[in-house]
């Protein structure tokens, strides 16, 4: 298997698949991945011709590095099996992952990874190269979503989808992504850990998914970092006014990135012969060590995909 499940996905932009326009003002968009939707973007009538442009936006756009995912039709409907035929067959090349809505058992992620294995095999593609994303949008998904986290290797992420989810568990809400009234805590920190420590405890990223004020971009910020400070790894973005913002929250500040580099460097220094092979060692006025560094790991990771650069130099001490 060769996904990448380390791919940035700080801002996720969701682009009818049906609109040759949009398909072609994304690849112009900072957006760290693109996803082009043959689900709840694509009326009924269109959904077979939108397969063909998206083959035709993969094969001949420019995407500048972007993550390609293309979200096909969940496995409930008569869609699913013709959209991934057709635009692997069509554009696998040019494809990083295939995106399943409406996930509830492990067994529809099982069913897409021996559908894209055939077709790999078929067109001469590497088998596994194709990533899937697996998108929690009910009750039962979410129930199940340990299972759902570990059905197979060509995983890279888990996505939340809110606006089915409320629907699912009837809640008393109209406006996606935000708190139904009446309700004093966080209605959605529990179905956000779950999918947290699902997607962690099997080396997935975790996404958020969209905010559908659009034009509300202090609402957009505000649920972004609910989820980024858990620890997301990204969010989607519905509108090209919400691609830095996204791109922002997710990203680690220049102060704690450049804080993470430090103390990679010093627990480097002070573990070696040189700096007297210690389990730990003072950075400053703080203790660092094993644990500091695993943590360290995390926002530079971060941080580099983010495209940061240091601003600080880690200086031996008494050098």
């Amino acid at each position: 298997m060769s996904v990448n499940r380390l791919r940035p996905r700080r801002s996720c932009l969701a682009v009818p698949g049906s609109n040759p326009r949009f398909l072609e003002k994304a690849q112009g968009l900072p957006a760290d991945q693109v996803f082009l939707d043959l689900e709840d973007a694509c009326a009924p009538l269109v959904k077979e011709s939108a397969r063909h442009h998206i083959v035709d936006a993969l094969n001949n756009g420019d995407w500048g590095g972007k993550t390609r995912v293309v979200r096909v039709n969940d496995w409930t409907t008569h869609w699913t099996y013709r959209d991934v035929i057709t635009v692997v067959e069509g554009a696998g090349q040019n494809l990083d992952c295939i995106m399943l809505p409406k996930v509830q058992d492990a067994r529809q992620v099982v069913a897409l990874d021996l559908l894209l294995t055939q077709i790999e095999k078929t067109v001469g593609l590497e088998v596994g190269r194709i990533g899937i994303e697996a998108q929690i949008e009910n009750a039962k998904g979410l129930v199940e979503v340990d299972a759902i986290a570990a059905a197979s290797p060509r995983l890279e992420t888990i996505i939340f989808g809110p606006a089915d989810f409320m629907a699912s568990i009837n809640m008393k809400s109209l406006v996606v992504g935000e708190q139904p009234p009446g309700y004093g805590a966080d209605a959605y920190h529990y179905i956000l850990m779950r999918i947290l420590m699902a997607a962690r405890a099997n080396d997935l990223q975790a996404i958020d998914g969209p905010y559908l004020q659009i034009r509300n971009q202090d609402g957009y910020r505000e649920v972004a970092r609910r989820s980024a400070a858990l620890g997301f790894d990204g969010k989607w973005v519905l509108h090209p006014d919400q691609v830095a913002a996204a791109n922002e929250i997710y990203s680690p500040s220049q102060e704690d990135y450049d804080h993470a580099e430090l103390i990679l460097d010093a627990y480097d220094w002070c573990t070696s012969e040189a700096g007297g092979a210690k389990g730990s060692a003072m950075l400053g006025d703080e203790m660092i060590d094993e644990a500091s560094r695993k943590m360290a790991l995390v926002i530079a990771g971060k941080g580099r995909a983010a495209g940061l650069e240091r601003t600080t130099k880690f200086e031996i001490p008494g050098s």
